[in-house]
């Protein structure tokens, strides 16, 4: 190597070494968890430690600040999250609201003691779903469901760390988690019940925004590092749609030609908890990311490519 090349390395190296930060992913086995770790241990300037629900009970606040606090982190990330909408409805509202809630006051709390940044992941279920223009970072959130309750209280919880970022956002898809239970997302569900089933009704009701996790991951990334004013932002891809919509697009762009959909209503199919029949979230602080459409395909392509679901 060229003296010259040499200390140019030096240099690059040296710089990355200074400026590293040490970063704690909770929840790395999940959808959205798994697509962070991925995003950040991609640059050099990061230290990442991922732990999921194994390593870490974030219930647990003694264990978990313990934990945490070895690991002396610069930035905390929560993509841990209790999401069974209807279950929480019903048998598990004080596990969801443990989760979702007191677990992030924890976080708050040992974010402030170490000086670190706190982010955190909510969604639209925060929302009545009133509003058929969409929800801005504005509005004032009145949940209609023990979830959203749930995802509120953590809202709030997080609001108390010294440095944080609180990111709102819906129907997250992608590759499916590698964590113990987690579900599968809506895409790979419908995908996968293609297979054998080859006739869907599907609700064409409540509107919202397919989010990609990849772009998702790759846009916490970007706030993070162009230091946006602490607070909250929306987080979605661009544009919203009915579950009828949804599926009608999954099957579209994975060439399944003789599937065919039916749009029906909320009614026909009874659930216990109520969901926000428009809750488009609207970002008044960031660029939009490129529509949801455009994102599924990048996702499904190569599952078609592959004949994964043929």
């Amino acid at each position: 190597m060229a003296p010259q090349n040499a200390a140019i390395s030096c240099v690059k190296t040296y710089s990355a070494i200074c400026f590293m930060k040490n970063i704690c992913i909770i929840g790395n086995l999940g959808m959205l968890g798994a697509q962070l770790e991925s995003v950040f241990r991609e640059d050099e300037a990061y230290d990442v430690v991922g732990w999921d629900k194994e390593e870490i009970d974030i219930t647990d606040a003694s264990r978990a600040r313990e934990k945490i606090i070895a690991c002396k982190p610069d930035i905390i990330i929560n993509a841990a999250a209790y999401n069974n909408v209807d279950k929480a409805e019903t048998d598990d509202k004080e596990l969801a609201m443990k989760i979702n809630g007191e677990a992030v006051e924890t976080l708050a709390k040992i974010a402030n003691e170490l000086g670190a940044l706190l982010v955190q992941y909510s969604s639209d279920y925060v929302f009545a779903g009133d509003k058929k223009i969409g929800y801005t970072e504005i509005n004032e959130p009145s949940p209609i469901s023990v979830y959203g309750e749930s995802k509120l209280a953590g809202e709030e919880a997080a609001r108390s760390a010294r440095a944080y970022y609180l990111l709102r956002t819906s129907r997250l898809f992608g590759a499916s988690a590698s964590s113990a239970g987690a579900k599968k997302s809506f895409v790979d569900i419908m995908l996968s019940l293609a297979k054998d089933k080859k006739e869907f009704d599907l609700v064409d009701e409540e509107f919202a925004s397919p989010t990609y996790v990849v772009d998702l991951a790759r846009r916490t990334k970007e706030i993070i590092e162009a230091e946006e004013p602490y607070g909250l932002y929306h987080v979605t891809n661009s544009g919203a749609c009915t579950w009828y919509g949804f599926g009608a697009e999954i099957f579209r762009l994975a060439r399944l030609k003789n599937v065919v959909t039916r749009p029906v209503p909320v009614s026909a199919f009874p659930r216990p908890a109520k969901r926000p029949a428009y809750s488009e979230l609207v970002s008044m602080k960031l660029r939009p990311l490129r529509p949801w459409q455009d994102a599924l395909k990048e996702y499904i392509e190569p599952m078609v490519i592959d004949k994964k679901y043929i």
